[in-house]
């Protein structure tokens, strides 16, 4: 659903990105229109890219609402795709290269747990049944870095209410893939594969959070998290799951990978809070990739007026919601 009330935070359309950069090279695509064009094209999905932007996608119409906040430009695609935790292929930032071993065509996805059905769905098809559109969002680490992304997305409530959740489902737990023969981070014994993380339904229904199936205007690259992805742009970005496999709605509290290797650092909840500091270094700040920048941090990273509300004082006080655990 598009949202005609501008948040605070909302930023003019030319502040906000610079389409002149890749606008002519997909316009043709563009007037197929976005509808079944897009679909298909995601769903064909007949060989994943080698590198980053083989494959382009018809120009989804922009979600004029859900901006970045400020007057930051678009990061710059050759930074944001060549700077990427996902440590399945390494505990470095240089794996886009490795990354594209992992085999994204036909991939498969189980929906299950406190839902009136379990569903298993190529993510293809998934895809082809949501509201696809283009959103530009801030991506805020916990390791005190960020950019702004223009991603292919649509709301995390669409693929909530399509999945049919019980009224006993009071989380959903993501998992992403398991193969150790090509990820070779999965070898290291001392973490908990696979990568596990979670998220209130209530959480999973604001209209902020987001599926990603592409970026930059194009087919979603390996590295990112093909072939789809979880975006929590008010969360450190470590609780948006990459490659996910299985989505399950459950009625207990997820434990995350994250939490399970160092619970006093990495915490379920994990909004962006400046005046909280991670346990060895201070929030207060953020580095702008692609720039010499370093900027105040907001508090949600800047999408307070949509998402504050699902965390009273009451279950601040009573969960530490602006805390690490």
């Amino acid at each position: 659903m598009i949202y005609h009330r501008r948040p605070s935070w909302h930023i003019p359309e030319a502040l906000a990105t610079d389409e002149s950069t890749f606008f002519n090279r997909r316009q043709l695509l563009a007037t197929m229109g976005l509808g079944g064009a897009a679909s298909a094209l995601i769903a064909q999905r007949a060989h994943a890219a080698t590198k980053p932007g083989d494959e382009y996608l018809p120009t989804p119409e922009r979600n004029d609402v859900y901006k970045a906040g400020d007057e930051r430009e678009i990061t710059d695609e050759e930074i944001a795709s060549t700077y990427n935790n996902f440590y399945e292929f390494g505990s470095h930032k240089q794996i886009s290269k490795k990354a594209q071993k992992l085999d994204t065509d036909n991939w498969m996805v189980k929906i299950d747990g406190e839902v009136e059905k379990d569903i298993e769905i190529e993510a293809a098809d998934l895809t082809a049944k949501m509201p696809v559109e283009e959103r530009v969002t801030r991506f805020r680490c916990v390791e005190a870095w960020s950019m702004v992304v223009p991603w292919i997305c649509y709301p995390l409530a669409e693929l909530v209410k399509f999945a049919k959740p019980t009224n006993d489902a009071k989380y959903v737990r993501f998992e992403t893939f398991l193969d150790p023969k090509i990820a070779r981070g999965q070898k290291q014994s001392w973490y908990p594969w696979p990568y596990v993380e979670g998220m209130t339904i209530k959480e999973a229904m604001n209209p902020v959070a987001l599926m990603v199936v592409g970026v930059y205007g194009k087919v979603l690259p390996k590295q990112y998290g093909a072939p789809m992805r979880l975006h929590i742009p008010w969360k450190y970005g470590f609780k948006s799951s990459k490659s996910i496999t299985r989505i399950s709605f459950t009625k207990e509290r997820p434990v995350s990978f994250w939490q399970e290797v160092s619970k006093d650092e990495y915490g379920f909840w994990a909004n962006v809070n400046p005046e909280v500091r991670h346990p060895r270094w201070s929030q207060a700040e953020e580095r702008v990739l692609g720039t010499t920048e370093r900027i105040p941090t907001q508090k949600f990273n800047g999408y307070g007026e949509e998402v504050a509300g699902l965390y009273s004082d009451t279950l601040a006080k009573k969960e530490g919601v602006w805390l690490w655990r």
